[in-house]
């Protein structure tokens, strides 16, 4: 037989549930609260760091010639705080960014007067992005590194992006130790430079401090400096026939340069898949917070989206590449779930990297690579950098 529940016993669960609930909130409440108060007080590390102004975004530029997304990205900076960023590019040695060669003023004049020529998978795009960051560094205002290539677009509006990169502490630099890569990837003539638990590899497309900005422009072990009327810089080096990102202090560059005659045009070095899988800059950073022992203060991943075409017939040939998206691959659909995505994995570590902030989840991409002018056009008409100024678009550079 059932027991009745009585009125006063009925008033006193009721209560008891009205309590509970209560603290249940207060908790909550005072849980976000304190990551707010976490988040502002990482703010406010930074603007003290600023010299007392505010603490600015450097964005980088890693470009080939000019900005084909120029267009797209001053709808993006229009629709943020002139005083909380400033914008650096690293061009082909002596192009300007006038009103003739850009659609946005934004990147007037913007250009490094230093650049070098850069070549794909040598060691001049580690000088080119350390160019960027040396002359970023002049500004005590910016307190964050992103560095950036001329297919990149954000996904989100600038004050979010704002928001996100100064309320961490840390840098975005996608590292982990490749073993499966390892055997092939590491030359056992860059030890004890270089040891081989901390050789790293990742994405180049990396979001830095500035304490770790420093670091790599002052790196004098990994990648000494080179001056800027080297011969070797252009040119096949050390990094094309074999898998090391250095050069060794004990093996001079005159040396490298006698002993590594320059391929003939048109040829291709032997081994083409390995060496490719061996890019330097796609080690260089993250081996030297490695073994700087600054791991504990990055999140290990990287804030660019890409996607690879993996197919077994592209990896015999050539390796994988990064798919350009197109008018159609820009839908709300693709970019929602590229903005959905809360974690990566990375499989030669059994690891899982949770994106969040605070123990808050937060979208693991801020940005993504590589679009076409159409899905940049496409992109914009969707209202994800913010409001579209139609003058940009019409307004074509002659």
């Amino acid at each position: 037989m059932k027991k009745k529940v009585t009125s006063r016993q009925l008033v006193w669960l009721t209560w008891k549930f009205l309590i509970g609930a209560s603290i249940a909130l207060c908790l909550f409440v005072f849980i976000r609260l304190e990551q707010r108060s976490d988040d502002n007080q990482v703010i406010k590390i930074a603007r003290s760091e600023a010299k007392g102004g505010n603490p600015k975004i450097a964005f980088l530029f890693l470009t080939r010639r000019n900005l084909p997304l120029d267009f797209l990205w001053d709808t993006f900076f229009q629709n943020g705080e002139l005083s909380n960023y400033s914008i650096y590019v690293h061009s082909e040695p002596g192009f300007v960014f006038n009103q003739s060669t850009t659609r946005s003023s934004f990147f007037h004049n913007r250009q490094l007067v230093n650049s070098i020529k850069v070549a794909w998978g040598e060691s001049t795009m580690i000088d080119a992005e350390r160019l960027l960051l040396q002359v970023a560094l002049e500004n005590p205002s910016n307190q964050r590194f992103l560095l950036l290539s001329d297919s990149c677009v954000p996904l989100y509006n600038f004050s979010f992006i704002y928001s996100y990169l100064m309320a961490s502490e840390r840098s975005f630099v996608d590292s982990f130790h490749d073993k499966k890569g390892n055997e092939e990837r590491y030359n056992p003539k860059m030890s004890p430079v270089i040891p081989k638990n901390k050789w790293r590899k990742g994405s180049q497309w990396i979001t830095l401090t500035r304490r770790h900005a420093e670091e790599v422009v002052d790196d004098e072990i990994i990648f000494a400096r080179r001056p800027l009327d080297d011969p070797l810089q252009g040119r096949k080096n050390l990094v094309s026939y074999a898998p090391s990102v250095i050069h060794q202090k004990d093996i001079p560059l005159n040396y490298l340069q006698k002993k590594l005659p320059p391929l003939p045009r048109h040829t291709t070095p032997p081994k083409l898949q390995k060496q490719h899988n061996c890019i330097p800059d796609e080690h260089y950073v993250q081996t030297l917070l490695a073994m700087k022992n600054l791991e504990g203060e990055l999140e290990r991943r990287t804030l660019t989206y890409t996607q690879w075409n993996e197919s077994a017939s592209n990896v015999e040939t050539k390796g994988w590449h990064p798919v350009t998206f197109s008018y159609s691959d820009a839908s709300p659909q693709q970019i929602n779930r590229i903005k959905d995505i809360n974690h990566v994995y990375y499989e030669t570590e059994y690891r899982t990297e949770w994106c969040s902030r605070n123990s808050t989840s937060v979208p693991c991409f801020l940005f993504a690579r590589k679009f076409s002018q159409g899905a940049a056009v496409r992109l914009l008409s969707l209202g994800t950098v913010g409001q579209i100024e139609a003058s940009a678009l019409l307004n074509s550079p002659p």
